[in-house]
């Protein structure tokens, strides 16, 4: 078996053969797919028209979390679903998904009351069954809300509530989902687009594939087709595509809230809609707003949205003072949901579902990234069942994914190996914060980045003195990662784009390290 990293691009392994099973797109369902499926035996094909996560896999909330808002909605199944996926994604892996406290205030106004909360929180914690990575709720006064987080609005304050959930880097994520394919014997390969499907009398028998990079069109047969493409699939699958509502989030990117490391859900003022204040990198996210849109390439912030969320914000934590000037960054992503009518884009079910819109092709709608795993899981099964093979159940949930420690994979077992890891980095002068990161993005794989900086000690500096991601980190993406491009590297395999304004001088240099071959 070929080994996760180094992450190889390869086109060449996709022509002149017939697979059992082509996944088209490498967002987190492709990947999970296309992983499930090779470690069952089966031979895969994985393709990406632009960077692994480029699209919707690497906009979202940054979190693997049960989803406390949806029980309004009574999807209690879905709420379930989701918690015991945080177990299984913190179990195997704890480098990756870290937990995440998050704050509820109460006030004497909130659509949600004190009670309400609390028996949303009793249920959330009964619904994660079996030994989680968070503790159970808790209860805050007033005099403590206002004591730990001196910014929040104090008139009408009640109190609050704690909760726990966890965090994640998406687009890493999805990253090593995509490498853990190779890894189970997978063909992959990004930049190569599916320009049509392949079809013989009405039965999809693969799909015609363009190397963006070289121009060339190759045919590539398949038993079956899986279309994870998410909003981009209808393109591909024209008339016979179901009907699904394209539901676009976007985020702010905000400087820290000093001395805090714990998130908010709030609910706006203006209209209800929950939304989230959370530390990441260094920064803060603030989303997300939910609107329906007609077409993928709508994915963009408007400048009413961004008002929509500080005005929200400031009337609810007003000592944080943000305004427009304080925004950093902020994208927007685009997620296929089923197209029901509802009161609000809120209500609309995010539970998974398999479509087959034509003989020989399977298209996952729904879902979210916490659940993409299991949703994978079920879109495998099927696979068989259509292919007419003996079933095996899958490994996934046991699987460590690459980075891992595999003496034994637990959040604590983790820890001991972090502090470790953090020496080892420190002797290489190796800043603290970067250090950190580093163990969190990398997990075991830091024997990749130590032995860059041994090879060239001068790459422990930061790429940006504003971000915590080192030079070695760019050439690492370069040579064993995938990186196609500078973007791939500064907005996915680290979010630096995302977290500074001023990137020119960090494109420039690993545009130049591109040339070098890394």
């Amino acid at each position: 078996m070929p080994s996760p990293f180094p992450f190889i691009r390869n086109v060449a392994g996709l022509r002149g053969r017939k697979f059992d099973l082509l996944v088209i797109g490498g967002g987190i369902y492709g990947a999970w797919t296309a992983y499930d499926a090779a470690l069952r035996g089966l031979r895969v094909a994985l393709v990406e028209k632009n960077d692994w996560a480029a699209g919707t896999s690497s906009s979202s909330s940054k979190l693997i979390h049960g989803g406390l808002r949806y029980l309004e909605h009574y999807e209690f199944g879905l709420v379930r679903h989701a918690l015991g996926e945080r177990r299984v994604l913190s179990r195997i892996a704890p480098h990756l998904v870290r937990p995440l406290n998050f704050q509820v205030p109460v006030w004497r106004d909130s659509r949600v009351g004190r009670l309400q909360l609390l028996a949303g929180l009793t249920l959330y914690d009964f619904l994660a069954t079996g030994k989680q990575p968070v503790p159970r709720f808790k209860s805050y006064s007033r005099e403590r809300m206002l004591g730990s987080y001196p910014y929040i609005a104090a008139d009408g304050l009640r109190g609050g509530l704690r909760y726990g959930d966890c965090q994640e880097d998406d687009a890493r994520m999805t990253l090593f989902v995509a490498a853990a394919a190779q890894g189970a014997g997978a063909v992959c390969a990004n930049r190569v687009a599916a320009s049509e499907l392949l079809e013989d009398e009405g039965l999809v028998i693969g799909a015609r594939l363009r190397d963006e990079e070289s121009g060339d069109s190759f045919e590539l047969h398949a038993d079956l087709v899986v279309n994870a493409a998410g909003p981009w699939g209808r393109a591909l699958v024209g008339k016979a595509a179901p009907k699904v509502k394209l539901v676009k989030g976007i985020h702010l990117v905000l400087p820290a809230i000093v001395g805090c490391a714990e998130a908010f859900l709030l609910t706006a003022p203006q209209d209800g809609r929950v939304f989230f204040v959370i530390p990441w990198y260094g920064r803060t996210l603030l989303g997300t707003t939910e609107s329906q849109v007609n077409d993928a390439a709508e994915a963009v912030v408007r400048p009413e949205e961004a008002r929509y969320l500080l005005d929200a914000v400031n009337a609810l934590l007003p000592g944080l003072r943000w305004s427009e000037a304080d925004v950093i960054a902020s994208y927007a992503g685009v997620r296929t949901l089923h197209d029901e009518e509802t009161e609000t884009l809120a209500a609309v079910s995010r539970e998974f579902s398999i479509t087959e819109p034509k003989p020989g092709l399977i298209w996952p709608v729904g879902g979210k990234f916490t659940t993409a795993r299991c949703d994978s899981e079920e879109v495998v099964d099927l696979v068989l069942e259509r292919l007419g093979r003996a079933y095996l159940p899958t490994s996934t949930d046991k699987r460590p994914l690459p980075g891992a420690p595999t003496e034994t994979v637990s959040l604590g077992e983790f820890t001991g190996w972090q502090a470790e890891a953090l020496s080892a980095l420190a002797r290489r002068e190796v800043d603290d914060e970067a250090a950190h990161f580093l163990t969190l993005r990398h997990g075991t794989g830091l024997s990749r980045i130590q032995a860059l900086l041994d090879e060239n000690p001068g790459w422990s500096a930061r790429l940006h003195p504003d971000a915590p991601f080192l030079v070695a980190e760019a050439v690492l993406a370069i040579r064993d990662e995938m990186a196609r491009g500078a973007e791939d590297v500064l907005r996915r395999r680290m979010p630096l784009s995302l977290l500074v304004q001023d990137t020119g001088a960090a494109r420039k240099q690993v545009e130049s390290l591109m040339v070098a071959g890394g």
